[in-house]
């Protein structure tokens, strides 16, 4: 998840915290504010009616009915009732059935004095009054019509508004988050255009003074750093293999002469042969080294030119089999294209002949037979390259490490290499926007495919 998305769900979940706590507390007070001024009505309709009924001798039962008449236009539903204390119905404003009167709660009542309770959304107060002459038991209810449509009225509008403000909010946060970032996203996009063939290259530091002006100026001083290493490491095995290939070259052929002028014994001979060998394999390293220091270039730095798949695989099998007799090489095209755009490659001559080289001579170094099965299959976009041999395999947990420099495999030390031709192809062909897939059983043998992309 980007931070951009971070930092606007995170923001959302805050605001709709304090926005609903918001709202629910203004909800909760305004519904416990409605709930005690109601019940303030009741108890005074409940304590009024007792007096009257109690205290004032000359108000009659039908007087207080009529007064109370006149109270039910302003509480709906409304209803007084006046108990002695044997549960005795002694008025009521209404007409009810005695099975309604409730002797729990009037029970209740003579205990705590005052009690308060809902059935529905009825409303009910009891007191214990105590009159001049006689003590009753007074219970009044009514539905609070006015102020419960007030409170449905509060809900709607609190979850509307925090509905809006939250739309609002998510806005509002992305587009901040989004400004806020858009440094970063400057930074990431100048970093991303810096290449092994442009280190020199800086990072646009900014006000050089925030957060993101610090991380820019740590960049380049980083950049600065792996510049001088790579440079360093660039000049030293470019300039090293070009000075031994030299002096190396020279001493084969004093070698190859002296060998030729027959003027050594057998031993001598011996001798000179597995020197030439040995020279021979420095020569080959010096060369792959070389080579290696090319394909750690960037692409734009590489003479590129149309070449051929088909005559590139045809000139590597003629050279292996010139210098090794006991090599055999098999061409197998599976679906040779009509369009020679599908055999042709935007590619460097002499990293892909490096590349594909390194496979096939290691596919007739590693097998008992010295035999490399080669197959080219012409894709739409890419070209495959097979390569297949019977060799001694490479086992499971030595594949993970096979692309590493200079590594070799476990059952491969007894024969003479390096371990630096797979790292080799696999940066060239990666250099070339390809893939390199590789397969392999000990004992049975192992298939590498290459992928180009054609023209």
């Amino acid at each position: 998840m980007k931070i951009g998305t971070k930092i606007t769900l995170k923001f959302n979940f805050i605001v709709s915290v304090i926005l609903i706590s918001f709202a629910a507390s203004v909800y909760f007070s305004f519904s416990n504010y409605r709930e005690e001024e109601f019940y303030t009505r009741l108890k005074e309709e409940a304590e009024n009616t007792a007096k009257l009924y109690s205290d004032v001798e000359e108000v009659t039962y039908d007087v207080l009915k009529k007064i109370d008449k006149i109270s039910e236009n302003i509480l709906t539903d409304e209803k007084v009732l006046i108990y002695d204390l044997n549960n005795k119905l002694l008025y009521s404003n209404q007409e009810i059935d005695v099975d309604e009167i409730d002797h729990a709660k009037l029970t209740e009542l003579k205990i705590e004095k005052e009690i308060r309770y809902k059935i529905g959304e009825v409303e009910y107060f009891g007191t214990f009054f105590i009159g001049k002459f006689d003590n009753f038991l007074v219970v009044s209810s009514a539905l609070d019509e006015f102020g419960l449509s007030k409170l449905k009225f509060l809900k709607y509008t609190l979850i509307i508004g925090v509905l809006i403000a939250l739309t609002i909010s998510s806005f509002l946060s992305f587009f901040f988050s989004k400004q806020s970032l858009n440094p970063i996203s400057d930074v990431i996009k100048q970093v991303d255009g810096i290449t092994i063939s442009n280190l020199n290259h800086r990072v646009n530091e900014g006000n050089g003074t925030d957060e993101i002006a610090q991380l820019a100026i740590k960049f380049n001083k980083m950049l600065e750093r792996l510049e001088a290493a790579f440079e360093m490491q660039r000049s030293f095995v470019s300039n090293a293999s070009h000075e031994l290939r030299t002096p190396l070259t020279a001493i084969t052929g004093q070698i190859e002469v002296a060998i030729m002028g027959g003027n050594v014994n057998n031993e001598a001979q011996q001798l000179l042969n597995s020197i030439l060998d040995d020279i021979k394999e420095l020569n080959k390293l010096s060369n792959g080294l070389l080579d290696l220091a090319h394909a750690n270039l960037d692409i734009s730095e590489v003479t590129l030119s149309l070449i051929r798949i088909d005559e590139i695989i045809g000139a590597i099998q003629a050279e292996l089999v010139k210098r090794n007799k006991d090599y055999k090489i098999e061409i197998n095209f599976l679906d040779y294209p009509d369009d020679e755009n599908w055999i042709t490659v935007h590619a460097s001559d002499q990293l892909i002949k490096a590349a594909i080289s390194n496979v096939i001579e290691n596919a007739c170094k590693y097998s008992k037979d010295h035999i490399a099965s080669i197959s080219l299959e012409f894709g739409k976009k890419n070209i495959f390259i097979t390569i297949q041999d019977s060799g001694i395999g490479i086992p499971a947990d030595n594949l993970v490490h096979i692309f590493e420099p200079f590594y070799r495999a476990d059952n491969a030390r007894g024969i003479k290499g390096h371990g630096i031709g797979l790292t080799l192809t696999q940066r060239i062909i990666q250099l070339h926007n390809g893939k390199i897939h590789i397969e392999s059983i000990v004992g049975k043998g192992t298939t590498v495919q290459l992928q180009l992309p054609h023209l």
